[in-house]
C-alpha cells in the first residue's frame, strides 16, 4: 500500500469515533448488559469486583456487537449474495442474530468441536436465513472451509475477530463499562479481558487507550490456547503448535493480524498485562458461578472470572491495591448442560482432590480387600476401578481413581501405598491416559 492510501476494507484500525458509531447502530438492537458487582469475587479477591454480564446479550455473548455492526455496513449488492463465516459458537449466533433481522443469508461453518447448544441456538437465531456447516476439528480448519466458499460462492466473510468493524462493534462493550461505571460515581482501577482470537480486547484498549489511560488491563487466555502471549513475545501473530480445544469459544491458534496490531498500538496507553489460565481452574470458576452467584458460564464466559483466582504471581494484577475497583467480563453463557460432568471432572482434578493410579494387584483372593482396608483412607472414595485379570500373570493392573475430601490427604495415601508394597504408579495431568481418563 502507497504511502497515504486507504487501507482495504476491514484492516484499519479502529478509533474510539468508530466505537461510538458501532454503539449508535446497535442502541436499537442490543441493549446495554448489566454491570453488577460480585459479592463472592470480591470477597475471595479483596477487591471491589464487578461484573460485565455479556451474557446476558440477546445471543449469550458480547459476539453479536461485532457482526451487527459488520453487517449493517454492507453494500446492497454484498447483501444480495450473502455472507459467511466461520466460529466456534458464539460468533456464529452473532452472525444469525444480525442475518435474521436484516434478511440477509449467511453459511456458517462451525468445527467439530462445538457444543451441540450451541449448533441448535446458531439454527433457531437465524432460522430460514441460516444454513449451518460442520467442519474441520477446531476454530482454524472452519475458517479455511469458510474462505473457500466465500471464493467460490462471492459471499462476504464476516470474520470472527480480524476486522475493523467486528473489532469497533465489540469495543462497545469497554464504552459501556466507562458510562455505567460513570453513573455509579466512579472508574474502573482495573479490567480483566477474555482473550480468543483478540477481537473483544482489541475494541476495549482502542477506547481504554483514548479515555482512561494507565488503567490496569489484565488479558486472560485458556493455558492452551496463549495465542496473543505468543504473538506479543514474537512481535507478530504466530500459530501455536499444539492447542487444546476444552475453551471452545477461546481455543485459537493464532490471534488475527489487525487485533493484535490494535493491542500491541494501545498496550503503550495502558497498563497491559496476559495471563494463562488453567482449564481446570476455569471449570472450577464455572461451577462457583453457577452453585454460588446463579450464573451459567461457559468456559471462555468464565476465562476472565477464573483469572482472578490465580496467585498474585501469576495474575498480572500484583501491586493493585485492596478495595480496588475491577471490571471482569463475562463472555458468554452458551454452555452445554452435558458437559458438566467433565467439568466437575477437571475441577476435581485441579483442585487436588481427585487422582488417577496404575496399580498392579497380585492375583489372588483377598488383595482388594487388603488395598480397602491397608491403603485406602476413611474419607477416600474409590470412583473409577478398570481391572482385567491376566491368567497367565501373578499380577494384573488396574486403573483406580480416587476422590478424596482434602488436597492434603494426598500425602498420606502416597504414604500407605508405598508400605503396601504395591507396584503404583500415579496417572500425571498431562499424561495421555488422563486425557483417555476424562473424555
Amino acid at each position: 500500500m502507497s504511502p497515504g492510501a486507504e487501507p482495504p476494507a476491514g484492516t484499519a484500525l479502529p478509533t474510539a469515533a468508530d466505537v461510538d458509531r458501532a454503539a449508535a447502530l446497535l442502541g436499537s438492537v442490543i441493549p446495554p448488559t448489566p454491570l453488577q458487582r460480585a459479592d463472592r469475587l470480591s470477597a475471595l479477591t479483596g477487591f471491589d469486583v464487578w461484573l460485565k454480564r455479556e451474557d446476558l446479550t440477546p445471543v449469550r455473548s458480547y459476539k453479536a456487537r461485532g457482526a451487527y455492526t459488520v453487517l449493517a455496513g454492507l453494500s446492497e449488492e454484498e447483501r444480495s449474495r450473502g455472507v459467511t463465516c466461520a466460529s466456534a459458537g458464539n460468533h456464529a449466533q452473532g452472525v444469525a442474530f444480525a442475518c435474521a433481522r436484516a434478511g440477509v443469508h449467511a453459511t456458517i461453518f462451525l468445527p467439530r468441536t462445538t457444543p451441540r447448544q450451541k449448533r441448535d441456538r446458531v439454527a433457531a437465531l437465524g432460522g430460514d436465513q441460516v444454513e449451518v456447516v460442520i467442519a474441520g476439528e477446531a476454530y482454524d480448519d472452519a475458517a479455511v472451509a469458510a474462505a473457500d466458499f466465500a471464493a467460490a460462492s462471492g459471499a462476504t466473510v464476516v470474520p470472527a475477530f480480524d476486522h475493523d468493524g467486528i473489532v469497533a462493534g465489540q469495543g462497545t462493550v469497554a464504552a459501556e463499562i466507562l458510562a455505567q461505571s460513570a453513573e455509579l460515581g466512579w472508574q474502573p482501577d482495573a479490567l480483566v479481558l477474555p482473550v480468543g482470537g483478540a477481537g473483544l480486547i482489541a475494541g476495549c484498549l482502542t477506547v481504554l487507550g483514548e479515555r482512561l489511560p494507565g488503567v490496569r488491563v489484565l488479558a486472560a487466555e485458556p493455558a492452551g490456547a496463549a495465542s496473543l502471549a505468543a504473538a506479543l513475545d514474537a512481535g507478530g501473530p504466530v500459530e501455536l503448535d499444539t492447542l487444546d480445544p476444552f475453551v471452545d469459544g477461546a481455543a485459537v491458534r493464532r490471534v488475527g493480524d489487525l487485533t493484535y496490531r490494535a493491542v500491541a498500538e494501545a498496550r503503550t496507553a495502558v497498563a497491559l498485562s496476559v495471563a494463562a489460565v488453567p482449564e481446570g481452574l476455569i471449570c472450577v470458576e464455572m461451577l462457583d458461578l453457577y452453585q454460588v452467584d446463579g450464573i451459567i458460564a461457559e468456559p471462555a464466559g468464565a476465562l476472565a472470572p477464573a483469572a482472578l483466582r490465580l496467585p498474585v504471581a501469576a495474575g498480572g494484577l500484583a501491586g493493585l491495591a485492596p478495595g480496588s475497583r475491577v471490571v471482569v467480563v463475562v463472555s458468554g453463557g452458551n454452555n452445554d448442560v452435558s458437559r458438566y460432568a467433565d467439568i466437575v471432572e477437571r475441577a476435581l482434578v485441579h483442585e487436588g482432590l481427585k487422582h488417577y493410579f496404575l496399580i498392579e494387584f497380585p492375583q489372588e483372593p483377598g488383595a482388594l480387600r487388603r488395598f480397602l482396608d491397608d491403603v485406602l483412607g476413611p474419607d477416600d472414595d474409590i470412583t473409577l476401578f478398570e481391572y482385567t485379570k491376566r491368567n497367565s500373570r501373578e499380577t494384573g493392573p488396574a486403573l483406580v481413581g480416587i476422590e478424596m475430601q482434602s488436597p492434603d490427604d494426598l500425602a498420606g495415601l502416597l504414604a500407605r501405598m508405598e508400605e503396601s508394597r504395591l507396584r503404583v504408579e500415579k496417572v500425571p495431568p498431562d499424561s495421555p491416559l488422563f486425557g483417555f481418563v476424562l473424555s
